[in-house]
């Protein structure tokens, strides 16, 4: 029965394509829903599928399967598609939130809370020995590793890292950074 309803469908029998949809539009709605879970996208999908159906209904081969299989198949991939979409175009969103995101800064703010926290490392480093400031300036202030300050100093590299260490301790405590 529906094979021949296809077969009229793809002779452009309008009739026989709602006769078509009819008998079948419940189990491709049934399918698409099972895939999507959304009711509306199912609504959607289904009537992707009868459209689909109705422009192509010449090429359906009995004898690559039943009516009914050719229908699920058409509905599933209608369905894993706009999954697919779906998701490609909820991760554009994101990514362009992510990206496009706009923090307002108070730059007044910014700039007095730099400038402070700059004046109190300054205030902090003149508590430290000389020879702590001098390894502390060398390796963070100059980008220097501990066998570069090692060397620039004339010192062995346990000693340097005693120095820095106890200096940053110092300046933590200086600092009140817990």
């Amino acid at each position: 029965m529906l094979v021949g309803l296809i077969k009229l469908t793809a002779e452009g029998d309008q009739s026989a394509f709602a006769r078509l949809y009819h008998l079948t539009a419940k189990r491709v709605y049934g399918m698409a829903r099972r895939v999507l879970i959304d009711a509306e996208l199912a609504e959607d999908t289904t009537q992707e599928v009868s459209l689909q159906v109705w422009q192509s209904a010449a090429k359906f081969d009995p004898a690559a399967g039943s009516p009914l299989a050719w229908l699920m198949t058409i509905a599933h991939r209608r369905a894993v598609d706009k999954v697919r979409s779906t998701q490609s175009s909820t991760n554009r969103e994101a990514r362009y939130g992510a990206t496009s995101q706009v923090i307002e800064h108070d730059d007044v703010v910014d700039t007095v809370t730099g400038q402070m926290e700059a004046e109190s490392v300054v205030q902090c480093l003149d508590t430290l020995t000389q020879t702590q400031q001098e390894s502390v300036k060398l390796a963070y202030y100059g980008g220097l590793t501990y066998r570069e300050v090692a060397e620039k100093l004339g010192a062995a590299v346990p000693t340097i890292k005693s120095r820095i260490r106890d200096g940053l301790l110092r300046l933590k405590n200086c600092l009140e950074v817990s």
